[in-house]
């Protein structure tokens, strides 16, 4: 029996399970490239990028 408080959700279980992330493609224009791995830094990552780059936009992709 079910509280009268408490309402049921039928995608609670769903919810609670993490969902696996699809492979998507990108397909970005720019000057320069640089694959590195990402440092732990607090509760935080961190990527240290060329100091030429201070100013610019930069796009970050996850790849695996």
């Amino acid at each position: 029996m079910t509280d009268k408080n408490q309402t049921e959700t039928p995608l609670a279980a769903e919810e609670t399970k993490p969902v696996p992330q699809a492979r998507v493609k990108f397909e970005v224009y720019g000057e320069e490239m640089i694959e590195k791995e990402v440092k732990s830094s607090g509760n935080s990552g961190r990527i240290y990028l060329p100091p030429n780059w201070v100013g610019h936009t930069v796009k970050i992709i996850k790849v695996e």
